[in-house]
């Protein structure tokens, strides 16, 4: 018990202890008595403190909250701002290395870490910063040296990007497409014209070159100070052109004749190779850093996929640039002055390293003739010309009416009887020889589905002819008669065969055809002559054509170093003959005597007309597939008469000149 009792006596004495070392410390602090390590603010006031703050200032370009010997925050950043306004809206990375202490002074030794969208190397380099005690507080003695060491308040930074050369878009045997052509870049100065002028200057300017002023001034005004901001390029033979005397009279306007990467012509091969431009927001956005605005991109195309091959690497140029002091401040805030900035000195340079060139399959010559083969047609169209002996595809037009979309390698449309060269080879499988026999009636009904020829099928081919005559004059019936000798995916196998109806990785956007299984009987049908679910593109159909004449799987390519592996079932000799035998009969005694006396080697050839929408009359897509020597082509006019009477016509023109 008395144990006990001891053990209370102890902790009553412990607890009048604590409330008394509580009650003095109290009174300790409300009579301003230090104690040590309770006072934290007096531990935050060291040097390191202040030069972290100073790292901070100058990493956010913004030192009005960082605390100055003998002035305001505020009014040292009116005197720095001026010396990194010429590094636009970069900023640098500001680390405190160490800091020394030497009494009531210090140095802080500050690392500078520059980095430039999309150049690898960063510019890095040491400053020195003197701090002193002032009232109790330490703070950064201003220098302009603390932002780069030979920065002395009469001279500031200034950067210039340094564009690579673009890589060369090249053809068939490596000649140019898209190549530096000469061209003249119109733009606003901001090194010659400044603030408000330089706004008014781009207004005036966007309204000589017929571009939106608003968005033009806005371009302008978030630029840096040395930027040459351009507002639009021409080609040196544009019949557009501004006089050069209107962009003179604007302050800080100019025009410089320089080169750009641009193809023959302002169409040439567009919607397939794309075309190259200012970057847009959302192309910097995407690019993880590596483009700012004004750089020149792929906007589209193949400019566009293959960009950061052909765009090369930029470089930078960091310049000490002199400057002139105005007003009367000791340490004066600095102004340009042009005059003084004849010989600025080079901080920093990382050089640009040249895009690599892209090598395709195009024929300049033979993509000229495919355009103007097309120019007078007015509804979508395409040509395609492929060479059989290689697959490379040397020429890809697309008409004024396809609205700027490569329908020439990307386009879905029902092939119609185009597709009886696939149906063909089919049948030739399963049995069927070109001189067999076969029934061409006027019509027939599948599952209450009435199918007929073509409106001017000739009378005197009706009747039981042979398979060679069916393909020669398209007869509908005929093909469709035979449907019931063919498996299940005896038409996709066939296809997969003559380069049609699997895709392929090629490097370019295409679209090989597809052949779908319909199970039902008139879908089937119907697919038998190219209609039903069915869908082509001119390059797939230019596959089949030359297919055909090389005897063998043909898989069209655009890309240099990009040709696929055939995935089907090779031709045979025998069959790769008996199809040139039967589409030279197109030519010879069929719907494709438009091309029977062409010069030069014998032309193999197929029509197709194939019914779409639901007007009435049903519009037709008219189509046309040949071969003639080491060209394939396919003519693709979305709304025609027929295939012979309107793709007809472009294809013989074309074979005609192609030679």
């Amino acid at each position: 018990m008395s144990l006990s009792k001891d053990r209370r006596r102890l902790q009553a004495r412990a607890a009048r202890f604590g409330c008394l070392f509580l009650i003095v410390l109290m009174a300790a602090t409300g009579c301003g008595i230090s104690l040590p390590g309770l006072n934290r603010d007096k531990d935050d006031n060291t040097p390191d403190r202040a030069a972290a703050a100073l790292a901070a200032g100058l990493s956010a370009k913004d030192l009005s909250q960082v605390p100055f010997v003998g002035t305001a925050g505020t009014a040292v950043n009116d005197l720095f701002q001026p010396l990194v306004a010429g590094m636009g809206p970069l900023k640098p990375n500001v680390t405190v290395a160490s800091v020394s202490r030497d009494g009531s002074s210090a140095t802080a030794r500050l690392s500078f870490s520059w980095t430039f969208p999309g150049v690898p190397e960063p510019w890095t380099y040491e400053t020195d910063a003197k701090l002193a005690r002032e009232s109790e507080q330490w703070k950064i003695s201003w220098q302009p040296s603390i932002v780069q060491p030979q920065l002395g308040g009469t001279n500031r930074l200034t950067q210039r990007r340094l564009y690579p050369e673009r890589g060369e878009l090249l053809g068939e045997n490596g000649d140019p497409i898209v190549e530096d052509r000469p061209v003249f870049r119109i733009g606003i100065d901001k090194s010659k014209v400044r603030g408000d002028k330089a706004k008014a200057s781009a207004v005036r300017l966007a309204e000589v070159v017929k571009i939106d002023p608003k968005a033009y001034a806005a371009k302008v005004a978030a630029a840096g100070g040395d930027a040459f901001v351009v507002a639009i390029v021409f080609r040196m033979d544009a019949p557009d052109l501004p006089l050069g005397s209107k962009i003179r009279a604007i302050p800080g306007a100019l025009s410089i004749r320089t080169a750009q990467m641009l193809a023959p012509t302002r169409d040439f091969a567009r919607p397939i190779i794309g075309i190259v431009g200012e970057a847009t927001k959302e192309d910097v956005d995407q690019s993880g850093g590596a483009a700012v605005a004004g750089d020149q991109v792929g906007l589209s195309g193949l400019q566009k996929r293959y960009d950061a091959q052909l765009r090369g690497t930029p470089g930078v140029r960091v310049r000490l640039a002199a400057v002139k002091p105005s007003g009367s401040s000791a340490t004066p805030s600095p102004t340009p002055s042009p005059a003084d900035e004849a010989e600025p000195v080079v901080l920093f340079e990382a050089k640009p390293v040249p895009g690599k060139p892209l090598t395709t399959t195009l024929n300049v010559g033979l993509q000229k003739l495919a355009e103007t083969t097309l120019a007078t047609t007015k509804p979508a169209s395409a040509l395609v010309a492929i060479r059989p002996s290689t697959g490379a595809i040397v020429a890809a037009a697309n008409g004024d009416g396809n609205r700027g979309q490569s329908l020439a390698t990307l386009g879905r449309a029902a092939p119609g009887s185009t597709f009886k060269v696939v149906s063909a080879l089919a049948l030739l499988r399963a049995g069927l020889r070109p001189q067999s026999s076969v029934k061409c009636l006027p019509t027939v009904t599948v599952n209450g589905r009435k199918f007929r020829n073509y409106s001017d099928y000739p009378r005197n081919q009706m009747g039981t002819i042979s398979f060679r005559t069916a393909l020669a004059q398209s007869c509908n019936t005929a093909f469709i008669g035979q449907r019931g000798k063919l498996h299940k995916s005896a038409l996709r196998d066939a296809a997969v065969s003559l380069g049609f109806g699997t895709d392929y990785d090629v490097g370019f956007p295409s679209f090989f055809g597809s052949v779908p299984d319909d199970p039902s009987a008139t879908g089937r049908a119907a697919a038998m002559i190219g209609q039903g679910k069915v869908e082509a593109s001119p390059m797939a159909m230019a596959a089949v054509a030359a297919s055909v004449s090389a005897g063998g799987t043909v898989i069209p390519h655009f890309i240099d170093g990009t040709q696929a592996t055939p995935k089907g079932k090779p031709l045979t000799e025998e069959e790769a003959h008996q199809l040139r035998q039967m589409m030279r009969a197109v030519v010879t005694d069929g719907s494709g005597r438009v091309l029977g006396n062409l010069s030069g080697p014998a032309v193999l050839a197929k029509t197709g007309t194939a019914e779409y929408g639901t007007s009435k009359p049903l519009k037709t897509h008219a189509w046309m597939i040949a071969a003639q020597g080491d060209l394939a082509v396919a003519v693709f006019v979305n709304d025609g008469k027929s295939g012979s009477s309107t793709a007809g016509p472009l294809l013989r023109k074309f074979l005609a000149k192609a030679r």
